[in-house]
């Protein structure tokens, strides 16, 4: 491998990075292609349950570690390396950001990538790279995934949320409202007034 083709598979997907330089083997994400590697025309399917990495997610929603992860691959060899293509679905867990109930939903992303050999010259910078005879698509899952999460959740499209005044959750009660809110600069004022009235 040159070290161009280290960087290059090093900081593959700069928002996701790899833990370390190598792709751990352990990982239900780490593909072995070695029954596929330079057998351009082989074809091998993957349908397996793997568990979630870390921080599969952004902040209001993503998700949990450990949680199920189900691939349905197809893995193919070609003249360049391996093609990956299929779907992954997972459990979501989040937060409304409107009442800040619990949100519990699945989400369900197409996979497609090609990861090349290292010397291969048909791919850009953006490119993955196979790491021997490993495929890790965990970078590749994460931003599919991350894509695909609504930035703002709610419990329901119709939500109330909850009520600026007094926190009480809108989705409970019906025909709720306040007082017209006083300036806190004329709170003391109108104290004032309410006491000489009464004295």
């Amino acid at each position: 491998m040159t070290p161009s083709a280290q960087h290059d598979h090093s900081s593959h997907h700069g928002h996701s990075p790899r833990h370390g330089h190598h792709p751990d083997r352990n990982s239900g994400l780490v593909l072995d292609t070695h029954d596929l590697v330079r057998r351009a025309g082989e074809l091998r399917t993957v349908q397996t349950t793997v568990e979630a990495p870390k921080d599969l997610g952004i902040a209001v929603i993503g998700v949990p570690e450990g949680s199920p992860i189900e691939l349905d691959l197809r893995l193919e060899a070609v003249v360049e390396g391996v093609l990956v293509t299929g779907t992954a679905s997972a459990p979501l867990v989040g937060e409304c950001v409107r009442c800040l109930t619990p949100v519990h939903d699945e989400v369900e992303v197409d996979v497609q990538e090609l990861f090349t050999y290292a010397e291969s010259e048909a791919t850009d910078e953006e490119a993955s790279h196979l790491d021997g005879e490993l495929a890790d698509l965990e970078p590749v899952l994460r931003d599919a995934i991350v894509l695909e999460l609504p930035f703002q959740p709610v419990c329901r499209p119709d939500c109330q949320g909850l009520c600026p005044d007094c926190g009480l959750d809108l989705n409970t009660v019906q025909d709720h409202s306040h007082d017209e809110s006083v300036d806190p600069r004329w709170a003391k004022l109108a104290q004032f007034e309410t006491d000489a009235e009464t004295s």
